[in-house]
């Protein structure tokens, strides 16, 4: 039994980095918990504090002569705080990171931001009395408090900057009249918004039959005390929008809170657009492109009940709501919603814990799930609803797969194959705009052919290898490596090398190509301003260009309804990039990507450029058929023991010496195994990362792997004392990262 608690004793989000620890007296250890407000003595005398346990344990830190013992548990027990607290200590457990990396996760450290203040004067006299005032200021020659007195008997209160702007008084005089009684200032804080200002109160979209049927069966199961989370898999313009807009109108009814998570800051600017039109102030947006002001304002209007609604990335997902009734994760199958940065959480899981903690719901969404969503639908674990058809009856885009290896033989070794500049061209005859996709995501330089479409994979790992300095290919999961051949090894051609493109070239071809045309490109580098995306998209859904060039930022979730044709110019891309979900986020890609065309009255045409015509993952998006994608994948998970077939963890270790880091991931490797006897766990490692040095520090990766969850989180929790004791360890920096999504 635990004898022992970890204490927060300052919870002003400014002192996180320190923990204090009490014993635990003998008639609380049953109910003692993480999360829990305590009373606790601190410092001299007989002060004491209100704290929140963020840890019981076993293990005393201190002199135990020393340790002090918690006084009780305060009245209200378990509070938002405590709550959030609680969500950082099961972060931490499940993800492996410091309480303290947790912490400052869910409860960011606020920083000292100068509020925005409104000051106003108002009159505390009447009319009558404010005559007689104004007679004597007159009789008295006190004309400065004669003006400011007969400002405030026009009306009864007055903005502050009219006392310096328009009457030219000072501050003096306002303290004299607010020392007589006559008047008193009056200061507000002025939260800034973020949603700039639109038409609001508009009208809910009248649903049709499966939206309906989602709507009301959720509901129904929310009201009979069902929380088993939700899956809507809705083909690209479903309308599975206007569900989340009702199912969270339906909380707001109850006088709840919702939290809505879209996967990037492109996004925001369409999303946050409908749900202030149809909800008002009551809406405000989160996003890492808000300034430090803004971000604290969001938080404290959402800690006021100020704005009920919140939208926004992953961070999105701590909004301190007291009373959260529903969460909603769109595009749920998005890479972003893993953390890259310690704790390497994932929103999903993380948002599922704590709609659990205090009775809100969760639903998810995507046109193309996650297999690990999908598989749970199936097992039970989700309740999965189905959006089969487009809103207003709107036919899915015809979609076309141009085999590039073709396009070689017939002597065109553009980026634009020839049939794409043709239906371009038609395009801008009809006044109809175009969107060009560079499939960048994924991309780690593989090798292939050209001629023939060979791609030189892994023997060990059936990925495909990635080409690194001085002609190497490496398997970023095994290591093993061999040298770069000049010849295809399938076909014998010399058209054999590391595939390479770029957003900026393309937009250069294509004004070459159509002179007249209007160009945009979107990429990281078009973005980097804080309105970046937003100006770019709303130039685009004005008509003030005709063809958009962009990276996969274009192909989330935007409508616009003048585009008919998309042209995917490199599915490759994504395809092989050196990682076990490669084949599953070109499908999600290039489904996601044909989708964007025709979503208006005008049907559309996808148009998917690829030297692998025939990978299931390509002619499945095609026939946008998740289903048959599905099955092949899952299969491929299954034989291999990659996620959701089983539990996967990465170890990442870095240090500045290059022996002292391969001692010391050999020494973990040995730990591992001494510690995994009866675990059943799979070791894989260690290996060189995918980049072996950064910024002069050496990289080392082993996997992990385990069809039972908690058996991977018990071996991690017992590597932890390894890691602080053993000297070639403590030297490294170590990092666990569950069911990694994006490569290191």
């Amino acid at each position: 039994m635990p004898e022992y608690a970890d204490v927060i004793v300052d919870i002003s989000m400014e002192k996180l980095d320190r923990t204090f620890q009490y014993r635990i007296p003998e008639h609380l250890r049953d109910t003692l918990a993480e999360g829990m407000q305590v009373i606790v003595p601190f410092g001299g005398g007989n002060r004491t504090l209100k704290g929140f346990v963020t840890q019981v344990t076993d293990v005393c830190e201190f002199d135990p002569a020393r340790i002090r013992e918690i006084s009780g548990i305060a009245e209200r027990g378990v509070c938002l705080e405590g709550q959030m607290i609680s969500l950082a200590a099961w972060i931490r457990r499940i993800y492996g990171s410091t309480m303290n990396q947790a912490l400052k996760t869910v409860l960011p450290v606020r920083r000292k931001i100068r509020e925005k203040t409104r000051r106003r004067l108002v009159r505390t006299v009447s009319l009558e009395e404010a005559k007689e005032y104004l007679e004597l200021f007159e009789r008295k020659h006190q004309t400065a408090r004669f003006r400011l007195l007969a400002a405030l008997m026009d009306q009864e209160e007055i903005d502050y900057r009219l006392v310096s702007e328009q009457l030219h008084l000072t501050a003096q005089t306002v303290n004299k009249l607010e020392e007589m009684g006559i008047l008193r200032v009056e200061t507000d804080t002025v939260f800034r918004n973020p949603v700039k200002r639109t038409k609001e109160g508009a009208a809910p979209v009248a649903l049709n039959e499966e939206q309906q049927a989602a709507v009301r069966g959720i509901l129904e199961r929310a009201k009979a005390g069902d929380l088993t989370p939700s899956l809507i898999h809705g083909v690209t313009g479903s309308g599975k929008t206007e569900v989340y807009m009702e199912l969270i109108a339906s909380v707001l009814k109850e006088g709840k809170e919702a939290i809505m998570l879209i996967p990037e800051i492109a996004l925001t600017f369409q999303t946050a657009l409908r749900f202030y039109q149809r909800f008002g102030e009551q809406v405000t947006i989160v996003n890492s492109r808000l300034s430090e002001g803004e971000r604290y304002d969001q938080m404290e209007r959402a800690r006021k009940g100020q704005v009920r609604i919140v939208i926004g990335p992953r961070s999105a997902l701590f909004t301190p709501f007291g009373n959260l009734g529903i969460i909603i994760i769109d595009e749920e199958h998005e890479g972003s919603y893993k953390s890259e940065t310690v704790p390497r959480y994932h929103a999903r899981e993380t948002a599922l814990r704590r709609a659990q903690m205090c009775g809100a719901f969760v639903v998810l969404g995507s046109a193309t799930p996650s297999v690990e969503s999908y598989a749970r639908a199936l097992e039970g674990e989700y309740r999965l609803y189905r959006l089969e058809k487009r809103a207003l009856e709107k036919p899915l885009p015809e979609t076309e797969i141009i085999d590039l290896r073709e396009e070689l033989k017939a002597g065109c070794r553009s980026a634009l194959s020839r049939r794409l500049r043709e239906l371009m061209e038609d395009r801008l005859k009809k006044g109809q705009q175009t969107m060009l996709f560079l499939n960048r995501r994924g991309y780690a330089g593989f090798v292939s052919c050209r001629a023939c479409g060979h791609v030189i994979k892994c023997p060990h790992c059936d990925v495909s290898m990635s080409l690194h300095t001085g002609g190497r290919m490496v398997c970023h999961y095994c290591g093993y490596e061999e040298r770069a051949g000049k010849m295809c090894p399938s076909c014998g051609s010399s058209y054999i090398g590391a595939f390479r493109a770029g957003t900026q070239q393309v937009a250069e071809l294509v004004r070459r190509e159509f002179p007249g045309a209007r160009v945009l490109r979107m990429d990281l580098d078009t973005t980097k301003n804080k309105d970046g995306h937003e100006k770019i998209l709303e130039a685009f859904a004005e008509g003030r260009a005709d063809i958009l060039v962009g990276t996969q930022m274009i192909v989330k979730g935007h409508d616009f309804p003048n585009v008919t044709l998309v042209g995917v110019l490199a599915a490759d891309l994504s395809l092989y990039g050196g990682d076990y979900r490669a084949s599953e986020r070109t499908f999600q890609l290039l489904t996601q990507a044909a989708g964007r065309a025709g979503r208006g009255r005008e049907p559309g045409i996808a148009v998917i450029q690829t030297y692998s015509p025939d990978h299931y993952s390509i002619e499945t998006a095609a026939a946008q058929d998740y289903g048959a994608f599905f099955e092949k994948e899952i299969a491929y998970r299954r034989l291999m023991e990659y996620p959701p077939a089983a539990e996967m963890m990465a170890i990442y270790l870095s240090g500045t010496e290059q022996e002292a880091l391969e001692e010391g991931a050999m020494i973990l490797r040995q730990v591992i195994s001494g510690e995994n006897q009866e675990a059943h766990v799979r070791v894989i490692g260690p290996a060189d990362a995918r980049i072996a040095r950064v910024n002069d520090r050496y990289r080392k990766v082993i996997y992990l792997k385990c069809r039972d969850r908690d058996r991977l989180t018990e071996l991690m929790e017992r590597l932890e004392p390894a890691l602080r004791e053993a000297k070639e360890l403590k030297a490294l920096t170590v990092q666990f990262d569950r069911n990694p999504m994006n490569g290191y």
